[in-house]
């Protein structure tokens, strides 16, 4: 049945300064009955979000591919793209006879393709790629948007907007910037530099937040403060429970003489700040605390976890 199906690839952010680039490919019958589909640059986001939807309801197969920032400067965005690309048509459920790229073929894919210019404004299911990769990227965005606040990126996902060029001068790159894009290698932060703003523990807790990420932690706030008991670092979840870490930073220093600096007292107020976000919630909370400690070194950070932490 195989040479029934034909996918359509398209990909999102080959030309941010931030973050993943994204593919997606994806299968639609004949009679998908879809309607609406255009190249997701010509859709408004509400728009994308409601197809996005609909396209997974309907499509035959859908697979989605990410090439993060490191892997994209080492081997470059052109070739990080086609990457992406290949991975998604991996992680299609069903084998295609031929797949359809938007742009350009691909090399080195044992599915026969081609490329189509233009084909995010001219077949359906590049189209519903297009769409697919869009809002797949942006909602990993919207999530770096939340350990970065400073950046920006749940506006402008990443790209080189005036804001972004702004926030790159105050703040310097993040480790989620692609280093071999000009911008971000003009402006990369320095542990000088980042001592002397007194930015140590800032940096600290974003790099905890997004080692915790990578462990398939969702954080959902930054720093939230929680009178008169204090602030708590990152507030993150699973599907099985919250996650409420404090986090320790040091820079010239070792991670063992971190260690016997963790304040039991703050853990304490840690535990009443929690019950206190429990009844603004109404409702009862599977959680533990978490302490994540961080030590930033020239060679790169040093990051040791203590999960469920125990109060007594």
């Amino acid at each position: 049945m195989s040479e029934e199906f034909i996918a359509g690839v398209d990909e999102a952010g080959r030309g941010p300064l931030a973050g993943p680039v994204v593919a997606a490919a994806v299968i639609l019958d004949d009679n998908h009955g879809i309607t609406g589909l255009r190249d997701s640059k010509k859709l408004s986001e509400k728009k994308r979000e409601l197809l996005y939807d609909v396209i997974f309801e309907k499509a035959a197969s859908i697979g989605i591919g990410k090439v993060d920032v490191k892997t994209i400067d080492r081997i470059n965005i052109r070739e990080a793209t086609f990457k992406a690309m290949q991975i998604a048509l991996g992680r299609l459920s069903i084998k295609p006879a031929k797949a359809l790229i938007d742009g350009y073929a691909l090399n080195n894919q044992v599915i026969p393709n081609e490329g189509v210019i233009g084909g995010d404004d001219l077949v359906d299911s590049i189209k519903a790629a297009s769409i697919i990769a869009k809002v797949t990227r942006d909602r990993l965005m919207m999530e770096y948007a939340v350990i970065f606040p400073e950046y920006g990126f749940e506006r402008h996902k990443g790209y080189g907007t005036k804001a972004h060029f702004q926030a790159l001068i105050d703040y310097r790159s993040t480790p989620i910037h692609r280093r071999s894009f000009k911008p971000v290698k003009n402006h990369m932060p320095t542990l000088t530099w980042i001592s002397e703003l007194n930015r140590v523990g800032w940096l600290g807790e974003k790099l905890a937040a997004l080692y915790l990420k990578q462990k398939g932690i969702s954080i959902i706030e930054m720093n939230r403060n929680c009178p008169p008991y204090g602030e708590i670092d990152i507030l993150g979840r699973t599907e099985d429970e919250w996650i409420f870490t404090e986090v320790k930073t040091a820079y010239k220093t070792s991670i063992q003489q971190i260690e016997k600096k963790i304040d039991h007292k703050k853990l304490i107020k840690m535990g009443n700040a929690i019950y206190q976000i429990r009844e603004d919630m109404e409702q009862e909370l599977d959680f533990r605390i978490d302490c994540v400690i961080v030590n930033l070194k020239k060679t790169g950070p040093e990051i040791k976890h203590y999960e469920g932490i125990h109060l007594e």
